[in-house]
Order: structure tokens, then C-alpha cells, then sequence
């Protein structure tokens, strides 16, 4: 089951415009992005911006030209290897794509690392309190999940979107200033009616299983069975023996939350030990955590995903106002085909509408670090 998040009573929240231009030249690309914002009449307040890795060490340049053109004091965002916007997606392409918003009240409040300030408050988003975070992170941060809980407790609903940053050198973050942190982002008050969903794109391929015994990632036993052969059981015929095929095709799933509420963290199979059949996955478990394995499936992907679109537009009674998506890396051209699939099923079941965003190394919703996922931020 999806999460999501509804905020605000559907009042006007402010006003979007999007540019996305694909060119070499990083100046030509910011400069006619500049021009799409100046040509909107809008005098808009902040700015997203994400750029393709292959712009992506010319980002500070790129954003002192897009403020000086267009006069948005205010910048976040982040390097993706893709990037996207309104029904587009940017792979391998020299990019820059931006979503530009004016924000009643002046309601929100962008920081450049983890806020500081007594760890049990709320958090402040210019005359309110902040109601969400949307935040860019180090993939390279071990301690990223723990910032990530911790800012969700300081915003009054509980709720942190976003996305890890990516690229084939160093991923770059901005927060008004290039970001050094774990996590940086910008925090939104009650004045900013949103709304969030999210998408899975991996089905079961066997049943439920419980760890039984483990020490950090490598399971040893589950439901008592050596864990290897617990693996086999479930997707034998899917890998055949062929375990580095196995860690391309197959995950592992960590079940979270409860009955009808319960839902995958995705993760990776990252090493086997035939002699011993222990198992080893992307992240720490504990005995007692419920896994199933599973696959990418496209089918399924592209059905959760008009499912999902179907569900916000009913939410939402009309097209969004503006909108942020976060992807991973796993998903776009390799579930959705080469033709921009999965921002066309955003563009067709919701309408032609602002929107910005990018691939990255994991996906963030509620308070917790997801893998291939989408999330879709709609300002409504």
C-alpha cells in the first residue's frame, strides 16, 4: 500500500512554471531555461534545479546564471545521471531541467544541511510551522536513514520527499550554496497545499519469510532454513544457479509497517557464500525482520503506476498546479521503455502541468529510504 500525504485544504497554493533544455552548452541551456521563467510573467520566489551529471561540474556556474536571469534569489537541487521534466526524460544528455513556484506567505525555509536547532521541535517554514521536507542526499552518507527519521520528527506531518542525488563523478547537492551535508533540501509551511504518492515497481516471487538468524547484512537463517536455500526455494527457477545473474534480476524485500498498511523496502542481493548459505543484502537486519523476495516486473511497474496517478488526480479533482518527481535509477528507460514512458503516464493521466525532477541512488517518502520507487510531489 502506498503511502501518502494530503496537506492544506486545496486552497491556491501558489504558482508554476517548468523549463527543460537538452544542449552542451551549459550557458545555452541556463540562459534559454532563464528565458522560459522570464516569458511566464511569474516573479517566482524559488527555484528546483536538477542538471544532468554531465553539466553537473559546472553546477555552481549554472546557478549564479539562472539567479542573475531571473532574478529567483533561492535555488535547491541536485546532479542526477537523468534528469526530468513535463513528459521528458534527459539520459545521457547534457541537461538542465527546473521547476520555478511563488509560495504564499513566503512559506518556506531552504537549509543546507540537517537542521540544527533542539532535535524535539518542530521546525519553522517562514510564518508556520513546516509541514514537509523536501530533501536531495549524500548517497555516500552511511547515517542517511537516521537523518532522514530525524528530520520527518521535526515537521508536523511526519512526512520528508526527495531522492538521493546520482551521477558518474561526485553528485553535487545545492541548497543556496553548494551543500556538504547528508541532507539538505528546503522545508514547506501550512501555506503550501501538497500532496505525495508513491510507486513500487518490484512484485513477490515467494512467500513471507522471518530472519532467524543474521549478524548486520548477511542473513545466515530464514524461518530456520539455511538462507541461501531459502533464496532457492522461492527463485531458483527464476536464476537457475546463476547468483550474479541473481543479483541483477532479484531483491530482496524488507516488509515494513502492518497488515493491509505493510509495504517493500527494496534492496539489493549484494553476495552469496555457497559453502556457508548465508545471504547477504543492502542493508542491516535483525532477527525477527520479514523479507520476501522479489523481482522488476514492467507490467506491474506501469499498472501501480497508473494506479497511482489515477488515485492523485481523484485526490487532487484537477491538474496540479506544479509537481516534483523522484525515480530511481532502476526504473525509467529499463521498465517504461526509451520514449520517456513513465513522465508520459504522469503527462496523460494528470494533464500538462510544471514538473521537475530526477533519477537517483534511492527515493525518500514519509520517513523512510525506498529503492525503485517513483514519488510524485503535487502542489495543489
Amino acid at each position: 500500500m502506498a503511502l501518502d500525504l494530503q496537506l492544506g485544504a486545496m486552497a491556491p497554493g501558489g504558482a508554476f512554471v517548468c523549463a527543460q533544455v537538452s544542449d552542451p552548452l551549459w550557458q545555452k541551456a541556463a540562459d534559454r531555461c532563464a528565458e522560459t521563467v522570464q516569458a511566464s510573467g511569474l516573479s517566482p520566489a524559488l527555484g528546483f534545479v536538477y542538471v544532468s551529471d554531465l553539466h553537473g561540474p559546472r553546477f555552481p556556474s549554472i546557478v549564479a546564471r539562472l539567479r542573475e536571469r531571473t532574478g529567483i534569489e533561492h535555488w535547491v537541487g541536485a546532479t542526477g545521471l537523468g534528469v526530468c521534466a513535463t513528459g521528458r526524460e534527459y539520459f545521457d544528455e547534457p541537461a538542465i531541467c527546473l521547476l520555478a513556484g511563488t509560495f504564499p506567505g513566503g512559506g518556506f525555509h531552504v537549509f543546507g544541511d540537517s537542521p540544527e536547532g533542539d532535535a524535539s521541535s518542530l521546525l519553522r517554514a517562514g510564518d508556520t510551522d513546516a509541514n514537509i521536507a523536501v530533501v536531495h542526499g549524500d548517497p555516500g552518507d552511511p547515517g542517511i536513514v537516521e537523518r532522514i527519521q530525524g528530520l520527518a520528527r521535526r515537521v508536523s506531518s511526519g512526512f520528508v520527499v526527495g531522492g538521493l542525488a546520482s551521477g558518474r563523478g561526485e553528485p553535487v547537492r545545492w541548497a543556496d550554496g553548494a551543500a556538504a551535508g547528508g541532507l539538505s533540501g528546503v522545508l514547506l509551511g501550512e501555506s503550501v497545499p501538497v500532496l505525495t504518492r508513491i510507486s513500487h515497481g518490484c512484485v513477490p516471487v515467494g512467500p513471507k519469510r522471518v530472519v532467524t538468524e543474521c549478524h548486520r547484512n548477511v542473513i545466515m537463517k530464514l524461518d530456520d532454513l539455511p538462507a541461501l536455500e531459502a533464496f532457492d526455494r522461492d527463485a531458483g527457477h527464476r536464476h537457475g544457479g546463476d547468483y550474479r545473474r541473481a543479483a541483477a534480476e532479484l531483491f530482496a524485500g524488507l516488509v515494513v509497517g502492518g497488515g493491509r498498511g505493510s509495504e517493500l523496502l527494496v534492496r539489493n542481493l549484494v553476495g552469496v557464500d555457497p559453502q556457508q548459505q548465508w545471504l547477504a543484502i543492502g542493508d542491516q537486519v535483525e532477527p525477527g525482520t520479514e523479507l520476501m523476495f522479489c523481482r522488476r516486473d514492467a507490467q506491474s511497474a506501469r499498472e501501480a503506476m497508473v494506479r497511482m496517478l489515477t488515485d492523485a488526480r481523484d485526490a487532487i479533482g484537477g491538474t496540479p498546479r506544479g509537481g516534483l518527481y523522484f525515480s530511481c535509477l532502476g526504473r525509467g528507460e529499463s521498465l517504461f521503455g526509451t520514449e520517456s514512458g513513465e513522465l508520459a503516464l504522469i503527462a496523460r493521466h494528470l494533464g500538462e502541468f510544471p514538473l521537475a525532477g530526477f533519477f537517483g541512488n534511492g527515493e525518500v517518502s514519509h520517513d523512510r529510504l525506498y529503492g525503485y520507487t517513483g514519488v510524485l510531489m503535487l502542489f495543489a
